[in-house]
């Protein structure tokens, strides 16, 4: 990852966003990019009628509330070992704030809800949104996150362009922190199963080098990482769901080989955002 604007997080003190800053802050000083916290003042959105007028103060409080959080955040980036760090707060709606505000970025990176009211929500608007609309890869970060340095770094490979794109980060990123390299491919999705006689021995074979060959030309740019091949007839999502239990990192395409032009993101990376249980970074076409 390169870029002039580094890493983006965004920062809002629920617990997940903690989680977030902490990740981006080690991916900042892992790949030796600055590092930018913004915090969102969005517009209250006050339903009642007749209109009620804001509370006198609550627009300086709201700020107030701001400044803690990125105090807050800024120590826990210099904890984690992040140095070239800024702080930034912003008015406006938050999705489009960071959409925008992620255009030049390497990684936008998110917890993967913040402090809305619906707390059973696996992933919170802000975090869903933003996979689906952000021009840069963005990293989600749940609350129970409990960081490995030593685990794998997993990808989801399944011959698309996007998947492509995935795969080059996925290397990268396993090359930067000395871990082993899982490339997954799963072929349970593809409408074949049902169909009588079907050999799924030969099937596994033909899919086994396949996947050699296109991770042929990764590991001769990448000599020094350890790729782990895993081909199943599994769904994609169960997957790499599975795989992301001893993982420290899962990438994947925005949308994969059952995705059409223009589709914001996919059902497998959907699935694997919501459920995983490693940090999910999703990666958009080039």
């Amino acid at each position: 990852m390169s870029s002039t604007s580094g890493i983006l997080v965004g920062v809002d003190g629920s617990p997940s966003s903690v989680k977030a800053v902490d990740w981006a802050a080690r991916d900042a000083a892992l790949h030796n990019l600055p590092l930018t916290l913004v915090h969102v003042l969005a517009s209250p959105v006050v339903m009642t009628f007749p209109e009620t007028p804001m509370p006198s103060g609550y627009t300086e409080w709201q700020r107030e509330q701001g400044e803690r959080h990125l105090r807050e955040a800024a120590e826990i980036a210099a904890a984690a070992g992040a140095t070239h760090v800024s702080a930034e707060i912003v008015v406006g709606s938050t999705i489009p704030m960071l959409v925008d505000m992620g255009r030049e970025a390497a990684c936008l990176v998110v917890g993967s809800r913040g402090y809305g009211r619906m707390r059973r929500l696996l992933l919170g608007s802000v975090s869903s949104s933003l996979v689906r609309h952000a021009h840069c890869p963005v990293a989600v970060i749940h609350e129970d996150h409990q960081r490995s340095d030593t685990a794998p770094v997993v990808v989801g490979i399944d011959g698309s362009p996007v998947s492509e794109a995935a795969t080059a980060l996925a290397f990268e990123e396993a090359s930067l922190r000395g871990v082993e390299l899982i490339a997954v491919y799963a072929w349970h999705d593809t409408g074949l199963m049902d169909f009588p006689g079907l050999d799924t021995a030969e099937m596994a074979s033909e899919s086994e080098l396949a996947l050699a060959e296109r991770l042929a030309g990764w590991r001769e740019r990448y000599p020094d990482v350890t790729v782990r091949r895993v081909v199943v007839d599994d769904r994609p999502a169960d997957q790499l769901i599975d795989q992301s239990r001893e993982a420290q990192l899962v990438v994947v395409g925005s949308h994969g080989r059952g995705g059409f032009t223009g589709m914001l993101l996919g059902s497998v990376s959907q699935e694997v955002v919501q459920s995983a249980h490693a940090p999910v970074m999703v990666v958009r076409p080039v």
